[in-house]
C-alpha cells in the first residue's frame, strides 16, 4: 500500500494501487476483484461519509464510486453519500436532502468535498446484491481507463468546535445533543 494513500483508516481492503474504482459495501457480504482500488463497508451517514471522501480523494486514481449492497436502515448511509455527491453541505455541515439521520459532515473542509464532487463519478447499486452484475458494473468502470486526477488531496481533520464531559446532556454528534426525556436539539439553539 502507498503510504500517502487512505490516511483516516476504516474498515477497507486496498487492491490495485492505480486501480480507479472504490466499492462501497453496505449491507452486503460481497469482494470485487483485485483489480479495484479499495472496498470497505459504510454503516453511517457522518464519520463513515467523512472517512470515504478523505480517503478516496488521496488516491487521484480512483475515479469511480460504486456503492451496492441494501441501504442501512434508520442511518440511510449509501443515500446520504449520494447526496453528498450531488449537493454538498449547508452552512450548519448538514448534507443536503440527505435521508441519514445525523447527516453532519464536521471534519472535512468543504474544498475536500468539493474534490470528492470533481474527482468520482458515483454509480448507484444501492439495492443490488447480485455478484455477477456488480462485477459487470465495475468490469465497466475499469475498462473507461479514465486518466489520474491529478496530485493526491490529503484532507486534514478539522477540530472539533466543542468538547463533551460529564455535565453536559448526551451527546451524539458535537452539535446535536439529546436530553434526558430523548428530545433532540442543535447545540447552541
Amino acid at each position: 500500500m502507498n503510504d500517502k494513500y487512505y490516511p483516516w483508516g476504516g474498515e477497507f481492503t486496498v487492491c490495485s494501487p492505480q486501480g480507479c474504482v472504490a466499492v462501497v459495501l453496505l449491507n452486503i457480504q460481497y469482494q470485487p476483484s483485485g483489480n479495484v482500488a479499495i472496498y470497505g463497508s459504510l454503516k453511517t451517514e457522518n464519520i463513515g461519509i467523512e472517512k470515504i471522501i478523505a480517503n478516496t480523494i488521496s488516491n487521484p486514481w480512483i475515479r469511480f464510486l460504486v456503492i451496492c449492497g441494501d441501504e442501512i436502515r434508520g442511518h440511510r448511509s449509501g443515500a446520504s453519500l449520494i447526496a453528498i455527491h450531488k449537493n454538498g453541505i449547508d452552512p450548519n455541515h448538514r448534507i443536503i436532502n440527505a435521508p441519514g439521520a445525523i447527516p453532519y459532515i464536521e471534519n472535512l473542509k468543504e474544498e475536500a468535498i468539493k474534490r470528492f464532487q470533481a474527482q468520482l463519478k458515483i454509480i448507484d447499486l444501492i439495492g443490488e446484491k447480485e455478484k455477477g452484475k456488480i462485477d459487470t458494473i465495475i468490469a465497466e468502470c475499469i475498462q473507461k481507463t479514465p486518466p489520474c486526477f491529478g496530485e493526491p488531496y490529503i484532507a486534514i481533520r478539522l477540530k472539533p468546535q466543542a468538547t463533551v464531559n460529564l455535565t453536559d446532556n448526551r451527546a451524539l454528534h458535537s452539535r446535536i445533543i439529546v436530553d434526558y426525556l430523548g428530545n433532540v436539539k442543535k447545540r447552541g439553539t
